[in-house]
């Protein structure tokens, strides 16, 4: 554990491949239209919490199967961001239910160590296109909603997006007190 925080403040990070489609935006809120690839993630699945005690019981496991808790007792290294899929209710408020999804680095993507944890799984995922707009601090789950919200009116009439989920995301290990960034990703729909 003490070598993957080491690694995250000071090592290499590796940061999930996409290209950037377009760019725009309108008022205060701007937006990159990106292809981001597919691969192996690890996930983990809660329910029945609220989504920010959800992420702090999801997130340890993730970051120990990443440090070394796996079946070859391998750290893998940090990929970023760190993202977890919510599923948002009629309201635009959150359900009790959230799924954390880390990219597995390159290095490990045809061969992933199998988790030691019976929560963790290995998931193929398609490559897919999302509208993400970022923000700093140390994000909530209301900070979430809001930007998702923000970013949904900004792109009404310009584009269609997934509206049973979305994505938020981070990039910055918990110690690091400024300079945060932080993502909302609204996954765009192929209707």
């Amino acid at each position: 554990m003490l070598g993957m925080i080491k690694n995250s403040l000071f090592g290499s990070v590796e940061t999930w491949p996409w290209q950037i489609l377009s760019k725009g935006g309108k008022g205060e809120v701007s937006y990159e239209e990106r292809a981001c690839e597919g691969g192996k993630f690890a996930t983990v699945e809660v329910t029945d919490k609220p989504v920010d005690e959800a992420l702090r019981e999801a997130m340890p496991k993730v970051m120990k199967y990443v440090g070394g808790t796996n079946d070859k007792g391998i750290g893998m290294g940090m990929t970023v961001p760190i993202s977890f899929a919510v599923f948002p209710s009629a309201d635009g408020s959150l359900q009790k239910k959230l799924k954390v999804w880390f990219r597995i680095p390159n290095e490990f993507q045809s061969n992933p160590p199998a988790p030691s944890d019976d929560s963790i799984k290995i998931e193929d995922r398609e490559g897919i296109t999302v509208y993400s707009t970022q923000f700093g601090g140390y994000a909530r789950a209301t900070d979430y909603v809001a930007h998702a919200a923000q970013l949904r009116t900004t792109l009404e009439g310009t584009a269609t997006c997934r509206s049973d989920f979305y994505f938020c995301t981070g990039y910055d290990p918990p110690m690091k007190p400024y300079g945060r960034r932080n993502e909302v990703w609204l996954v765009k729909s192929n209707e």
